[in-house]
């Protein structure tokens, strides 16, 4: 990527993103939501929204306005929007955080901010789903990677319209009778179209391309990559014929989101199949500790995958359990992972590729310390799968302490990456040649120094 572009909105991103994990965490140490409420709890959905778009999507938002041009080799189209986009997905995330507290009855707020959150959402993730489609149609044909980001994003683009319908019956502004039957029985598509299309079919085509460039393993589409782009499209767009049926009441079409499972797991097996092969593949012979602490996100994967094809785990207890594994495990330990080389690349190019080639700098690993890294991410994944194994047995208490544990680890690894934005780890003989850049936290240098 020497010689890329930076994405001036990447980093921002990032670190709201981040702020947003730790609040779902710390809410969660708190005992507010599942499991000292119910799981369809208006407190629950607090937490579930907080995590998913204020954490996961904000995440991959950033992410993909930095990599999508990486993936198909051509400029971000409408980056300029990258901004408003941000500002819009905040502000709905806050409206739509106010109606579900409105619902709980905690606050006295009305209950028109959930429409209105739904609106806003709808309005952010739009723009953003444009600025990417823009630039994905320029790029035509596409490669594989590339591919997976377009599945992705009709994903969310179906996902935040099911959202949006449901902030408008839940709010009491529609009565209809299709919209009551959508929210009694479209909750678990919404989350798979989000959690599984949207994040997940963008996180592992991103995936393929960041694993072989930090690998320098050999950029080839495989057969088997290919198939896991056929079974997860597949996937999603049962999950979406799902819809009708739901709000028809159609009869007898349990089969249709079980055939969706099974082609989930194929894609995970397969996919799981293709990371080896690249691990196997690579020319760099020591792997870092972003691409070793990603085995543990892709083992979570499997592992949630398979359960969720189990019929008795999704009829009892044991669904929040995956659910979590899913969520913590495999997207957020994936993240966590990226993002620890990600934010050190980044900051690297922008520090030090004006002087690259006419004064000494240091490496990317100069840039952070894999063995406080190492000893975090233990923590965190050991956290994660104590809570997991916790809400499985329904101990409550034993999950709050895991919680506890996993939000040390979390703070411990973002501690890592502003110590990487502000060079704290780079030799002090590297550190700042005449002519680099010193990077902004989170803002662009232009906005910050206003």
């Amino acid at each position: 990527m020497q010689g890329a572009t930076l994405s001036r909105w990447t980093m921002s991103y990032f670190a709201l993103a981040c702020l947003m994990l730790v609040t779902g965490q710390g809410l969660m140490l708190a005992g507010y939501g599942y499991p000292t409420v119910a799981i369809s709890a208006p407190e629950t959905l607090v937490l579930v929204h907080i995590l998913a778009i204020g954490w996961l999507s904000l995440l991959m938002a950033g992410a993909l306005l930095q990599f999508v041009p990486v993936l198909i080799a051509r400029p971000l189209v409408g980056g300029r929007f990258a901004a408003p986009a941000l500002v819009l997905l905040v502000a709905g995330l806050c409206a739509l955080v106010g109606g579900f507290v409105a619902l709980s009855g905690a606050i006295d707020l009305p209950l028109a901010l959930l429409p209105l959150g739904g609106v806003l959402l709808s309005a952010g993730f739009g723009l953003l789903a444009a600025i990417l489609a823009a630039t994905l149609l320029a790029a035509r044909p596409l490669p594989l990677p590339a591919r997976f980001v377009a599945v992705g994003l009709a994903a969310l683009v179906a996902a935040v319209l099911v959202g949006l319908a449901f902030t408008f019956a839940l709010s009491g502004l529609s009565d209809s009778p299709l919209l009551a039957r959508l929210v009694a029985g479209g909750v678990d598509l919404h989350a798979a179209l989000g959690l599984g299309g949207w994040l997940s079919i963008t996180a592992v085509g991103v995936s393929y391309r960041l694993l072989a460039m930090f690998l320098l393993a050999p950029e080839t589409e495989r057969r088997s990559s290919r198939i896991v782009w056929w079974a997860a499209g597949l996937a999603m767009g049962l999950f979406a014929a799902c819809l009708p049926v739901v709000l028809f009441s159609v009869p007898d079409a349990a089969v249709l989101p079980a055939a969706a499972l099974l082609l989930a797991l194929a894609a995970a097996l397969l996919y799981g199949g293709d990371v080896v092969h690249l691990y196997r593949a690579r020319k760099r012979r020591q792997a870092e500790l972003n691409i070793r602490a990603t085995f543990a996100a892709f083992g979570a994967l499997i592992l949630s995958v398979v359960l969720l094809n189990v019929p008795a785990v999704r009829a009892g207890d044991g669904l929040a359990a995956t659910v979590y594994l899913f969520v913590f495990g495999w997207l957020t330990g994936l993240g966590l992972a990226q993002l620890y080389k990600i934010v050190a690349f980044l900051t690297w190019l922008e520090a030090y590729g004006p002087v690259l080639g006419r004064a000494p700098v240091p490496r990317v690993q100069d840039l952070v310390d894999e063995r406080r890294g190492r000893i975090l991410f233990w923590l965190y994944y050991g956290a994660v799968a104590a809570a997991a194994l916790a809400l499985f047995l329904g101990a409550a208490g034993a999950f709050r302490g895991a919680v506890l544990v996993q939000l040390a680890a979390t703070l411990g690894l973002m501690g890592e990456f502003v110590r990487a934005r502000r060079l704290r780890i780079v030799p002090q003989a590297l550190r700042a040649p005449a002519g680099m850049v010193r990077p902004r936290l989170f803002l662009p240098s232009s906005v910050s120094r206003r």
